[in-house]
């Protein structure tokens, strides 16, 4: 199988606490840098990142990043997490989120991605790449 994805439950730290909200997570051996998650309220699609995977693994173990994604690890009442900071175009708090991801959660479907492309053995097959994009 060349494509893993997983929901993965997500608190978003809000002015009135900590707001549940749910994301999957998606791999493509396609794009073997790239994890895709999509957070939804409910049904509505709230918001769609792309993230390094490495960055997420590492985001586990000590903080990484900068500018418009941070990861860095966070553990509070007896639990793991993973600590996600996203900033928006503009630099206003309203354009900014933390969330907070469990990491056993997030491991599991990190694991999931190696059975499909191993660390070190990402390939980007850079003719293929510029063909798809100059057919569109």
């Amino acid at each position: 199988m060349s494509c893993v994805s997983a929901l993965i439950a997500v608190r978003l730290d809000a002015a009135r606490g900590r707001v549940p909200l749910l994301a999957r997570f998606s791999y493509d051996a396609e794009d073997p840098y790239v994890v895709q998650a999509t957070f939804f309220d409910g049904p509505i699609v709230l918001a769609r990142w792309h993230f390094d995977r490495q960055m997420l693994a590492e985001g586990l173990h000590r903080p990484v990043g900068e500018g418009d994604v941070t990861f860095s690890p966070h553990r509070a009442a007896g639990r793991d997490d993973l600590r996600v900071a996203l900033r928006g175009p503009g630099v206003k708090m309203q354009e900014s989120a933390v969330l907070f991801l469990e990491a056993h959660a997030l491991t599991g479907f990190l694991e999931q991605t190696y059975a499909v492309i191993g660390v070190g053995e990402e390939f980007l097959d850079f003719d293929k790449l510029l063909d798809r994009l100059l057919a569109r």
